[in-house]
């Protein structure tokens, strides 16, 4: 029950992490075009798109470790986890793929505060994109061997 409903929360907390991302994106890409200062509402932007991606990435950690049944099955056996295109994308990809993409985010804001204006911004986008990259390619999309519905049901 627990695993049920913490995958419900996850399948639906990353359109949230999806949106505020791509406003990081859209905001900072702006402000690099027009050299605008980098204001308080960017940092606001990005402060509450980085809490929804660490919300994500400890419920997804919680879900690996102690309550999906599929990396549980991964772990006890990797090397025959490996060769299943399923256990190998939720055992190794997905998780290496989420765990870049939140550290890309992360050092890019930490590196964005040592530079001003045009020059944060053009930080901020570049470290977006790269994580919507990553993110995009470790999502389990519909139609993949793998892929999950793009709205789970509870």
């Amino acid at each position: 029950m627990a695993y049920t409903i913490s995958l419900f929360v996850h399948s639906y907390l990353r359109w949230l992490v999806l949106v505020l991302g791509i406003a990081v994106l859209v905001s900072s890409v702006g402000g690099w075009r027009t050299g605008r200062a980098y204001e308080r509402r960017d940092d606001k932007l990005s402060i509450g798109f980085i809490s929804l991606l660490d919300m994500q990435m400890l419920l997804g950690l919680v879900m690996y470790f102690v309550l999906s049944p599929i990396t549980s099955a991964f772990l006890a056996n990797a090397k025959a986890g490996m060769k299943d295109h399923g256990l190998r994308f939720f055992g190794v990809e997905h998780l290496t793929g989420m765990l870049l993409a939140v550290l890309v985010v992360h050092i890019g804001r930490a590196r964005g505060k040592r530079r001003e204006g045009a020059a944060r911004h053009k930080l901020m986008a570049l470290t977006t994109i790269a994580w919507l990259l990553l993110t995009l390619g470790s999502i389990p999309w519909p139609g993949l061997v793998y892929g999950r519905a793009l709205f789970r049901l509870p």
